[in-house]
């Protein structure tokens, strides 16, 4: 485990409710170990589904992985929230990775 993850993990102990943490971690282990990130970034969805930009890298993660369907489906739900939370910058981008999606 690189000390990077160690120390996130260090942060999310202390502060389990902070979604920054989750986030973070999945991002890291996206490096390395797509399965670990997906894990990380489900917990995100489940626990903090308003945290807009979990759904551009979940999407981004799942576009990598081949998975175009729960790519698709992830960026139609982070465009929802985005729209919902008024976030322009999120909803350009979150609409920009389903457009080159699509093509």
């Amino acid at each position: 485990m690189s000390t990077r993850v160690h120390q996130l993990l260090k942060f999310l102990d202390e502060d389990p409710k902070d979604p920054f943490n989750i986030y973070a971690l999945a991002l890291e282990y996206q490096k390395f170990d797509p399965e670990k990130a997906l894990t990380f970034f489900n917990l995100l969805l489940q626990e903090h589904v308003d945290y807009v930009a979990t759904y551009y890298h979940l999407g981004k993660l799942y576009e990598e992985l081949g998975d175009k369907d729960q790519a698709t489906r992830v960026f139609e739900l982070g465009i929802e929230k985005a729209k919902e939370q008024q976030d322009s910058k999120a909803l350009r981008e979150l609409q920009n990775a389903l457009g080159e999606l699509s093509y």
